[in-house]
């Protein structure tokens, strides 16, 4: 069977770790979309793994799959897992042929146009995620299936590198390197093919999974980034380049709609909410200068509103890992979440992050929206009526900072009451049971209440 982790939000739940947490029951873990922009990480027996493409199951020693709806950085692809074999680890990882390769222009004009774009900036990596993907929508990518062939791979590149060579410098403005040089590239990719051949890694990512699946073995699908940054259902234009959605999983793998209907979708919920890049977002406390919409740092938002996002940010280390930079917080964004449910048909829930909260007097949600004088249960269409949306909020006890490890050993029952009395409220609003509650970073620190393989 399988079992699908989608991100409910604006990425950042912690999927990955869900991923881990029900890894022993599953035999293969694929990825179907995004690149190396993902930021999952793994805590195994309390060391710290880091991983940007390779599938969060290797570090549990399981098949990883990236499905062809991923874009390959082949130079991420190696040295992740060259990074993985040294510290022990012996990730068995295999790609899709019919995934998109990111090249070097990819990078360099996805800074430009970033910088081009202004106050329209999506908050991109600028690892190359969207001009791959925008080459695959124009039919002038090159696939991995391409580096196994060296006169395709030839072809494609005498194609679309004179091309982007023209955009770099005569739009704009750009001079150019062996990054748009195709004697350079060629020779390369030619051993990025070579070394992905040597190693047996590349798949034809639907007949394998199903294959996998017939001989009765479990498969999850993992999505990076979450479901309001999906590039059809999120907050356009300030997405992703690909479906972080459910319905991505089926696209992104080859496997068929009815194959993943008939297993698990598992929306994965940040306990709260945190957002990196400009944009609205409703349920905001305080505000962060350059990215908040509007926000005067003087003026600031409310001295006690600024302190409770800095507490907020502080215990859920909500800065930029390699930046340090200050990520936006807000409370729970409930319309966003049902948007979320409608969009994936989320089977169950996995909530995160509780144990963030603790020690507030007060915890709030946004329960719904004031939009035009109308109360609102969900996230309009356009990003442009979801900035004129006001948040109403409804008010929740807090609930005390215990020992949460201790509490993952006991089980649900040992979660403060006025904490249960806040996930059994989403529960009842998304109208999918609780699979999970994460109370720390750890594996050994979620409280287990359903395995949906079982």
């Amino acid at each position: 069977m399988t079992v699908t982790i989608v991100g409910s939000q604006l990425g950042d739940e912690g999927k990955g770790g869900v991923v881990d947490l029900y890894g022993d029951a599953a035999d293969v873990v694929a990825r179907y979309q995004g690149g190396d922009n993902a930021g999952h990480t793994v805590v195994h027996d309390g060391t710290k793994y880091k991983l940007s493409l390779v599938p969060s199951g290797a570090v549990r020693g399981k098949v990883g799959v990236l499905g062809n709806g991923c874009v390959i950085n082949p130079k991420t692809l190696f040295d992740e897992i060259d990074t993985l074999r040294e510290r022990g680890l012996e990730p068995d990882v295999r790609v899709a042929e019919r995934a998109h390769v990111i090249l070097p222009y990819h990078r360099t004009l996805d800074g430009i146009e970033e910088a081009e774009k202004d106050d329209l900036a999506a908050g991109t990596t600028k690892r190359g995620i969207g001009p791959t993907y925008e080459d695959k929508a124009g039919r002038r990518g090159v696939r991995v299936g391409d580096l196994l062939d060296p006169d395709a791979l030839r072809d494609r590149l005498e194609y679309v590198v004179p091309q982007k060579k023209a955009l770099a410098e005569n739009v704009f403005g750009t001079e150019t390197g062996e990054e748009f040089d195709i004697d350079h590239l060629y020779e390369t990719y030619r051993e990025y093919g070579e070394r992905l051949a040597d190693e047996g890694m590349t798949v034809d990512c639907g007949r394998f999974l199903q294959e996998r699946i017939d001989a009765g073995e479990n498969v999850m699908l993992e999505g990076a980034q979450g479901t309001s940054i999906d590039i059809d259902h999120g907050i356009y234009p300030y997405v992703t380049s690909s479906n972080p959605t459910a319905g991505g999983a089926s696209v992104g793998t080859g496997l068929g709609p009815t194959v993943i209907g008939q297993g698990e979708v598992v929306g994965i919920v940040k306990a709260y909410l945190s957002r990196v890049g400009t944009g609205p977002l409703p349920t905001e406390l305080g505000g962060v200068e350059g990215q908040t919409p509007d926000y005067d740092a003087n003026e600031g938002a409310g001295e006690d509103e600024e302190e409770l996002a800095t507490y907020i940010r502080d215990e859920g280390g909500e800065y930029g890992t390699v930046t340090g930079r200050p990520r936006r917080v807000g409370w729970l964004d409930m319309p966003m979440l049902r948007h979320a449910a409608r969009a994936n048909g989320f089977t169950g829930l996995a909530i995160n992050h509780i144990d963030v909260l603790a020690d507030l007097d007060e915890v709030k949600v946004g329960h719904s929206y004031e939009f035009d004088g109308t109360e609102i249960l969900t996230m309009p269409p356009t990003t442009e009526a979801w900035g004129r949306c006001e948040a109403t909020f409804t008010s929740f006890d807090g609930w005390p900072d215990v020992d949460w490890t201790t509490v993952a050993e006991d089980g649900y029952d040992a979660i403060p009451e006025n904490a249960r009395t806040y996930l059994e409220y989403v529960a009842e609003e998304l109208d999918a049971p609780i699979y999970a509650v994460g109370v720390g970073p750890g594996r050994e620190e979620t409280v287990v209440v359903e395995n949906p393989y079982e």
